[in-house]
C-alpha cells in the first residue's frame, strides 16, 4: 500500500498537485515507519521524496530536517554501509538543499564525501 501511495504522490508532484502529493507521502511514510520500523531504507526513501516535494516548492526549512544527517541520511548509512551509492545520493541531495538555503560551506564537505564514495563504487 505504501509503495502505491508513494508512486501516486510522485505522479501528483510532477503534475504540480503538491498538497495531494504531500498528503500521500505523509501516509506512505507513516505506514512504512509503522510496518518496517524507523530505520528502514524505505522510510529514508519516503523522507527523501517528501523533502524533494518541499524543495520543489521552495520550502527549504521544511525539507532540511527530513534529509539532514540525523534522519534520512543516517538511515541509509546504518542500513547500507558508509560506502553505498545510495549514501552518496543522500549526501548529494542534502548538499543541494543546503546550497539552495545559502549554506554552501556546510554543503562542501558533503559533496566531497559523496564524490569519494562515487569514485570507490565506480
Amino acid at each position: 500500500m505504501a509503495e502505491s501511495l508513494n508512486n501516486l504522490a510522485l505522479l501528483y508532484r510532477v503534475q504540480g498537485r503538491y498538497e495531494q502529493a504531500a498528503s500521500l507521502l505523509d501516509r506512505a511514510l507513516s505506514i512504512r515507519e509503522r510496518v518496517l520500523g524507523p530505520d528502514s531504507p524505505d522510510v529514508a526513501q519516503s523522507l527523501h521524496n517528501l523533502a524533494r516535494l518541499y524543495h520543489d516548492q521552495g520550502r527549504y526549512e521544511q525539507a532540511a530536517p527530513l534529509l539532514d544527517l540525523e534522519r534520512a541520511h543516517s538511515i541509509y548509512e546504518r542500513a547500507l554501509g558508509p560506502e553505498h551509492p545510495d549514501v552518496a545520493a543522500s549526501l548529494e541531495n542534502y548538499a543541494v538543499l543546503l546550497r539552495n538555503m545559502g549554506r554552501s560551506k556546510e554543503a562542501e564537505p558533503l559533496e566531497t564525501r559523496a564524490r569519494a564514495i562515487r569514485v570507490k563504487s565506480a
